[in-house]
Order: structure tokens, then C-alpha cells, then sequence
């Protein structure tokens, strides 16, 4: 079997590319997908670098990846709600060693559903974790409502750029930070005002706004609560929440850990086959080059999501 494979922790090297990777076996709960493509998280690298290592160390070689879309070939004990040949989309764990950046993975059935209608496998696996972590924040956790305000931070990358689109959805004004190169992009997703983070100061051009949704972290967290009225509310994917600065500013607020689940991922397909949602596919790589997709991941100058094709 053909698949990205980490080799230790460290650096792009570490990643190697192999054609004779074991199948894996399924365990009871778990589908057998054929990986049509996989798409790259920033996840995937700190995987690389062992900066995950607390919450599991992996087993070398380890087959990395997380998000994918495929079609079912095996199915295991107790699954029922999946057949042989469905087209599904989903995230695997990353930290099983036995991840999507490979021909053929095993996810559970609780994480999958069925592949959106009107997308290809290469827009479908940018979805997973983005899509839902988007979803999960805006409507779950903030419940935005028509008429409402949102800074969004990061608007030009994966997460950033469907939290766009959902919030407009949504009936939201939304601001966006985003370097100057992508001004255009973010205000093509739908945003009613972009910032440029490098030489505007957001905190001194929005007030009065009703939620914050942080995928950045660091100082933009912490300048994001001036700009929240009171009982407005902040959602970070980069970091704690900072109880002294709710408790200043009379917020409340959210560290977000997005769990991807079917009713999640049927949400997201339900938004995708309405229109309202639409994948940002900055660039894709062969399954070769996943090495080389990682980094460029991490180097930060996408816009939208990095795919790995997984089939020629």
C-alpha cells in the first residue's frame, strides 16, 4: 500500500513516502476507505515535530493525516448506518497510525458521512476538520443570529475562510483579519470588511461587535476582547480561555476542541448542497509530494486548503 509515512519526529525529512505500507485491519465500529484525497491540517505538522507527543505518541512508522473523502470497500463489526461503496467524507484519527494520508484507512463510523452531492473528493476532503470546527463555533457553541456582528481572525485559511461563508449564511456582518494579499480573497468569501493585520490595528477600527472567533491566538486573542460588547462572546482554536480578561470585559468565552461527527458532518453536506458553503482548494499535491504538502502548510501562506490526491 502507497502512503506517507512519519518516520521519527522532526523536520520534512522526516516524512517519507512508501509503496509497501501493510493494509491495516479493521477493528469492530470501523469502515475501510479508499482514499480518493486527504487534506493537510496544521495539525499534521506539529504531529511531525512531536508537539503533539502529550496527548499520544505515536509508533514509527506512523501514517499520518486526519481529513479525507473516499469510498467504503470493507466494513466492520456492529457498523451498520454505511455499505460497500458509498462515497463518504470524514476524519481518521491522526494519532492511530494508521492515517488518511494513505491508499486505503480505517475511520470509525461515528466519524464519517456521507460525501456531499455536487463536489468532488478533492473539495470534499477539504472539508472535515475546517468545515466543522466553522459550524461547530458559529452556530453550536456562539449560536449567531441574524443581524449580528463577528470578527472572524485568519479569515484566508482553511478554518477561517468557511466560518466566512457560514457567517454570512447566517445573516452576520463580518470583519476579517488577513494579511494584504489576501484582502481579496477574504472579501470574495463574503466578508463585509477585511483588516490588514500587518499594518492595521483591528482593536482600533471594530467596537460593539457580538462574538470573536480566534483560529490565530497569541496577542489577537487577548486585543479581541476590547471589541466585544457586553455578554458578547469569544471562541479560540489557538489557545485557553483567559478568565481574568472575560471576567474584565464581562464576556464569555470558549476553547474550542472541534469534534468531527456524522450529525456534524451531515450538517456541513446539508450547508455545501445548499450553496452556502463552498471549498477553498488552495493547491494539491501527489500522495509523493505529502512531505512537501505538510510544510507548505505550516509555512502559513495558503489560502483555503492543501489537498493530497491519494489515486493517480
Amino acid at each position: 500500500m502507497h502512503a506517507a509515512q512519519l518516520t521519527r519526529y522532526g523536520d520534512k525529512d522526516a516524512i517519507q513516502f512508501t509503496t509497501n505500507a501493510p493494509t491495516p485491519e479493521l477493528k469492530a465500529g470501523q469502515v475501510l476507505v479508499k482514499v480518493e484525497a486527504a487534506s493537510v491540517n496544521a495539525i499534521d505538522w506539529k504531529i511531525r515535530e512531536g508537539m503533539m507527543q502529550q496527548m499520544a505518541q505515536l509508533t514509527f512508522p506512523a501514517t499520518m493525516g486526519g481529513d479525507l473523502a473516499g469510498t467504503i470497500v470493507k466494513v466492520g463489526e456492529g457498523v451498520e448506518a454505511f455499505a460497500v461503496g458509498q462515497e463518504v467524507y470524514g476524519q481518521t484519527n491522526p494519532f492511530s497510525g494508521h492515517g488518511s494520508f494513505a491508499e486505503f484507512t480505517p475511520i470509525a463510523a461515528a466519524n464519517i458521512a456521507s460525501k456531499p452531492q455536487g463536489v468532488d473528493f478533492i473539495q470534499a476532503a477539504s472539508l472535515p476538520l475546517t468545515a466543522v470546527s466553522a459550524y461547530q463555533a458559529l452556530v453550536e457553541t456562539l449560536e449567531l443570529r441574524d443581524g449580528q456582528k463577528i470578527l472572524i481572525h485568519g479569515g484566508a485559511g482553511g478554518v477561517g475562510s468557511f466560518a466566512i461563508q457560514l457567517a454570512k449564511h447566517l445573516g452576520t456582518y463580518v470583519a476579517t483579519t488577513a494579511a494584504a494579499e489576501d484582502i481579496g480573497f477574504v472579501k470574495e468569501l463574503g466578508a463585509d470588511e477585511a483588516i490588514d493585520y500587518t499594518s492595521q490595528k483591528f482593536e482600533e477600527l471594530l467596537e460593539s461587535y457580538d462574538a470573536v472567533f480566534d483560529t490565530v491566538g497569541g496577542e489577537a486573542y487577548d486585543k479581541s476582547f476590547p471589541v466585544l460588547k457586553k455578554g458578547g462572546r469569544i471562541v479560540s482554536m489557538a489557545g485557553g480561555a483567559n478568565q481574568a480578561l472575560m471576567e474584565q470585559y464581562g464576556v464569555t468565552g470558549n476553547a474550542q476542541f472541534t469534534g468531527v461527527t456524522t450529525e456534524r458532518l451531515q450538517k456541513v453536506a446539508e450547508l455545501v448542497e445548499q450553496g452556502a458553503l463552498r471549498p477553498a482548494v488552495d493547491t494539491i499535491f501527489p500522495l509523493e509530494q505529502a512531505a512537501e504538502a505538510v510544510e507548505y502548510v505550516k509555512a502559513g501562506h495558503h489560502r483555503g486548503k492543501v489537498v493530497i490526491k491519494t489515486t493517480e
